[in-house]
This record gives C-alpha cells, structure tokens and sequence, in this order.
C-alpha cells in the first residue's frame, strides 16, 4: 500500500483567485476609504533593510517585520506620489478609526 498524499500534484492544483487575491493574502493590494479619502492599501513583507515610523502608534516598524503601505489614490496636487506613502503596522491601520487625534508618547517620554 502506498502513502497518501498531502498535497496535490501541480496539474491539480487549483487556478489563482483573481482580484487581487492569492491564497495566503493580497498580492495587489485593495482600496480602503479612511478619512474623506479613498486610500491604496498594499501588504509588504518588510525585507528592504529600512525602519520606518508608523503614523498610527509613532513606533518604529523595524527591518524584517511585514507591515502595509498605505497611499492615498489622489492628493492635494491631484496625483498620488511616492511622497503620499505611509508606512503602518497592520493592527494601527486596523485601528485608526477607534484611536484618538491625540499625540501618542512612548512609555519613557514624559507626561507634561
């Protein structure tokens, strides 16, 4: 008797999902309204090297950590650029209605 199999042979596998979906998660990214404004939401896997400052939570997104690129679809000059791109944890751009306009401190920064 032979083993099972786990997985299926590559003729069987099924088609990719169109819109932008693949099945373990967006691959072209949605539209997402925040704002006023519609807004280009695209995961990124974060293996650029860089740091950047989340404007959800003022943490930094460091090198490695997967996190979404956030771009809003027009801007003030009429067309969106590489300027308008931000960098949010995927929990602060899920967020970003429930949390206040207040200015977020970290733990050491005082309260005054």
């Amino acid at each position: 008797m032979s083993p099972r199999r786990s997985r299926p042979r590559r003729s069987e596998q099924p088609e990719p999902r169109s819109g932008g979906y693949s099945g373990l998660g967006w691959t072209l990214g949605q539209t997402d309204s925040y704002g006023g404004e519609d807004w280009q939401v695209r995961p990124v896997a974060g293996d650029s090297g860089k740091s950047y400052r989340c404007p959800g939570c003022d943490q930094e997104i460091p090198p490695g950590v997967g996190h979404l690129v956030v771009w809003p679809l027009t801007s003030v000059s009429g067309t969106a650029g590489v300027d308008d791109r931000r960098h949010w944890h995927r929990a602060c751009w899920n967020a970003r209605e429930r949390r206040s306009a207040a200015v977020q401190r970290g733990r050491n920064a005082p309260k005054y």
